[in-house]
This record gives structure tokens, sequence and C-alpha cells, in this order.
């Protein structure tokens, strides 16, 4: 019976703080502020405490969360409205390299070292410090680069190429399933995404890995491969 109980509320738990976590928002555990992280970590404790004491009742375990839940929801309200309160929570970015120079207090000032930062511009594709204009340490730890100007590729605008737009790709067939919302946002009704489909030779959407209109809104389609 203690055997079910437990694995009644894992799973219950599981669930609990799932939707605690998609209520906090998406975002990368690289770029969690350190409040962020510090809740992430409580709310793992919390959870766990009442799967090992099956005997506490499953409030106590509630109860913390929805604290934590209230409090990260008001606070994230709160740095919306206020800067400074933004600034509280998530920190500001350290400019760590500034027209080429190494800003050695700042780096002092935040504990990053000179290995730190090389680890990070080869993270961006610079293996030369004598080809970053700046560098900024974000306050999720990640480091942006803007590359000097003669060391940035070459864009069309540079050339004088003209370009046409691009949007977004928008995957039609995942897996053999067919979103058929995407499918309406592309223009097709059933019949005519039917129809598109034999063109390529494919009668059932099952034996379709992937299938999308890429930024030109041209279909392009890969089938499974066969067993």
């Amino acid at each position: 019976m203690q055997l079910l109980t437990i694995a009644f509320r894992t799973l219950f738990f599981y669930f609990a703080v799932l939707f605690v976590m998609r209520v906090m928002g998406k975002r990368e555990m690289g770029n969690l502020s350190p409040f962020d992280l510090v809740v992430s970590i409580m709310i793992a404790e919390l959870a766990a405490l009442p799967i090992e004491h099956p005997e506490q009742p499953l409030l106590l375990g509630l109860l913390p969360l929805a604290v934590l839940l209230c409090a990260e929801v008001a606070l994230s309200f709160a740095s919306l409205k206020s800067e400074r309160v933004r600034e509280l929570i998530n920190g500001t970015p350290s400019i760590i390299v500034a027209k080429g120079r190494l800003m050695e207090r700042e780096m002092r000032r935040q504990r990053y070292t000179l290995h730190d930062l090389m680890v990070g511009l080869r993270s961006q594709g610079v293996f030369d410090l004598g080809e970053v204009e700046y560098a900024v340490l974000e306050p999720g730890g990640n480091l942006s680069v803007m590359p000097r100007a003669e060391k940035r590729p070459a864009t069309p605008k540079d050339l004088g190429v003209a370009v046409t737009y691009q949007g977004l790709p928008l995957p039609l067939i995942t897996d053999g399933h067919i979103h058929w919302r995407s499918v309406q946002e592309a223009g097709y009704g059933q019949e005519e995404f039917a129809k598109l489909l034999r063109q390529y030779n494919v009668s059932d959407s099952k034996a379709v890995l992937y299938a999308y209109l890429d930024g030109e809104k041209k279909f392009v389609v890969q089938l499974r491969e066969k067993a």
C-alpha cells in the first residue's frame, strides 16, 4: 500500500511541478536569473519531501509550491513594471571587452577570468581576441560578441545585392501527423492538401517524416526510410 502511495505522490507532484514551471514561463536553463535558479532548486526539494515522507499530508507539499509560484509571478510582474526591480532580480549586462580592450576592473568585479572569456568567444565562433570590438557578459552568463567591422561577414546590403523576403518555415507534417492549423495557415483545404501530397507520390501522411513550407513558400517533403 505504501508503494502505491509513493507512486501516486510521485506522479502527482511530477504534474504539479510541471504546472508550476509552465506558469513561471519559458526560459532556457542557461538564461535563468539567480532568483529563478533558487526557486527551481527549492521547488525540486519541496516536491521531494512529501514523496520521501508519505505520512505527511499532500497539502504540506502543495502549500510551499503555491507560495513560491505566487512569489515568482509577483516578482516577474514587478520586474516588468520597474527597471530597478528588474535589475535587482536579473542583474545587468557587463562590458568585458570595449573597443578591442579588456575591461580588467569589470572582469575582476564579475570574477570573470581570461579563460572564461576565451571559452565564451570560442562558443561564438571567435578564436582571436583581436577580432572583437565589444563583448558583453549577459545576466544569464552568456557572452554576446560584436566583431570588428572589418571582421564581420559581408551582407547582401554591403554587396549591393537585392534579396527577396523570406518568412519562417511552416511545418505541415511531422512524424506522419498532419498539423491542420498550419495547413490552413498555408492556404490549403483538406482536398487541396491531399492533391499536393499526391503530386509528390504521397498517398498516406504516415509515410512522411517531415513536410513543410520553407521561407519562400516552397513545399518540401521527406519520406520515411523503408524498413
